[in-house]
């Protein structure tokens, strides 16, 4: 990046030409953003100008953001500025009342979260947005109401089967109950229980309740490896038949046979684009996914040895397994499955199968402690990734949590602008911020965010492009990126120097206030 313009616009430039709010200190009305690379979220280049703050909007960019009294002055000092990232798949909602600073997602660059994936939502919307409301955090949250909740409310441990006509209609109504609340439409998990044992039709027909209203689909799909291609028509078919937009949720090959055929993939969405479905994704820069040691049996035989075998044959290997939680023994946490398997002097596919046994024991007898057992898998081709984060209409994610054990949770957005387009050149910075900004905005219908534009809401991200970097690994997965310098969200400012504010300005995104950008 030639940074010579930006030198050329100095302080006493600034000053000269109306800026007299210098030197002002906090709080005061207007705050002025001057000297900085703007890449206002469309994918165009940046340039040099200035943009001004009042309350929670962007009031003026340009020439008309200086010459203002009484106005709090921050030399942006040549910096890049950019629209606040928007996470179409997070996890935050699991631990947002003990983490509301929201460290893990601010430290990137990230003003608003979309919770409720993966089929599991807080329940019911009404009052969780209530709760933001009386009790906010430091960014924005918008929600889905997630399918494996409502399955649970209605069919309760007798979920092992296709759910009736009226038990459809049950959940349709708590659907429906939780979009009037604001929700953005309907989440699936479908290789989860309980919605692993639902039928199409019943997915469908949930699906059209809420696109009937204008509501949206968002999915992990039913097989992300051995029934893959039929789950991505699944997906499609819903979007066909429903009419209504359909976002795949953290897209990936995720098994060896599937290596190298993200043409193929991409081949397949773009000619359902052409036919008028309106199908997106989602895509985080890592190789390896976080989920339970059960997703690796999709038929639930937890005790069929050909299938674990198959399992860390084409899906996983055990060195490729690393346990992020284990309940019945902390001490495996941090640990791969081939370590495991040596220190019990078991096989892997023994050690697979009896840790599984000894996680469902774990849970008949302590039915109240959640998430008793989580594992990362390495599973993806680097080369498909890329791929894939390239496709025009995929957005970045990062299916993170704020206190996990996945490195996506702190990385996963200074990764794709440090790596991905700073390194590699798999596209511009300016493309990768619009997949972080004004396309996740467009493929979550979320109004006035993800722009810089007069009138936007101030949700901003100073940032260093040049020395941009996700720091957070496996081992540490909690270590905050370089080169993110402050952050803003509806005006207020939540990270800078490294740390946490201590400001909670985050707003419920109820939809009805979270429309498309024009």
């Amino acid at each position: 990046m030639n940074r010579e313009p930006l030198k050329r616009l100095g302080l006493a430039a600034l000053a000269a030409a109306g800026f007299v709010g210098c030197g002002k200190s906090r709080p005061e009305p207007a705050t002025v953003i001057a000297n900085v690379l703007l890449f206002d979220g469309s994918g165009g280049e940046p340039f040099v100008t200035s943009v001004r703050i009042i309350g929670d909007r962007i009031d003026a960019i340009g020439d008309e953001a200086g010459a203002k009294p009484d106005q709090w002055f921050i030399d942006g000092a040549g910096l890049a500025l950019a629209p606040g990232f928007i996470d179409t798949h997070s996890h935050a909602d699991y631990q947002l009342e003990q983490h509301r600073d929201a460290l893990g997602a601010v430290s990137q660059g990230i003003t608003t979260v979309v919770v409720g994936q993966d089929g599991g939502s807080p329940s019911p919307l009404g009052d969780f947005f209530a709760r933001l409301d009386s009790a906010p955090a430091a960014v924005n949250i918008a929600a889905y109401s997630g399918h494996n909740t409502l399955r649970h409310q209605v069919l309760g441990e007798d979920f092992r089967r296709a759910a009736t006509q009226v038990e459809v209609d049950s959940m349709k109504l708590l659907l429906l109950a939780d979009f009037d609340a604001g929700g953005l439409g309907l989440s699936t998990g479908l290789e989860y229980d309980p919605g692993i044992y639902s039928s199409r039709r019943e997915v469908l027909d949930l699906a059209a309740a809420v696109g009937a209203e204008g509501g949206r689909y968002i999915s992990h799909i039913r097989s992300e490896d051995r029934a893959f291609w039929d789950a991505i028509d699944e997906a499609i078919a819903i979007g066909r038949e429903a009419r209504l937009p359909v976002q795949i949720s953290h897209l990936k090959l995720a098994m060896r046979s599937l290596w190298g055929r993200a043409d193929s993939l991409l081949g397949v969405l773009d000619a359902a684009r052409q036919e008028g479905i309106e199908i997106t994704a989602d895509v985080y820069p890592y190789t390896y996914w976080q989920s339970t040691l059960t997703v690796l049996f999709p038929e639930r035989n937890y005790r069929d040895r050909s299938a674990a075998e198959f399992a860390l044959r084409e899906v996983a290997a055990p060195g490729g397994l690393l346990l992020g939680r284990f309940a019945p023994n902390s001490t495996y946490v941090g640990r791969t499955l081939a370590d495991i398997a040596r220190q019990r002097r078991t096989d892997p596919a023994t050690t697979l199968m009896g840790l599984i046994a000894e996680a469902e024991a774990f849970k008949a007898a302590q039915p109240a402690v959640e998430d008793v057992e989580s594992v990362i898998g390495i599973s993806m081709d680097e080369r498909d990734v890329e791929r894939l984060l390239a496709w025009p209409y995929a957005n970045i994610c990062t299916d993170g949590e704020l206190a996990g054990r996945h490195p996506r949770g702190f990385g996963a957005f200074p990764k794709v602008l440090g790596v991905y387009a700073r390194q590699r050149r798999a596209f511009s910075t300016a493309e990768a911020v619009r997949k972080m900004t004004s396309l996740p905005a467009r493929n979550m219908g979320i109004r006035d965010r993800g722009v810089v534009r007069a009138g936007g809401f101030a949700d901003l991200v100073l940032l260093d492009t040049l020395a941009v970097l996700d720091n957070a690994t496996t081992a540490e997965p909690q270590r905050t990126a370089s080169g993110i310098r402050r952050v803003w969200v509806n005006g207020q400012v939540v990270y800078e120097d490294g740390k946490v504010t201590g400001r909670y300005p985050g707003r419920p995104l109820r939809r009805g206030q979270t429309q498309t950008p024009d």
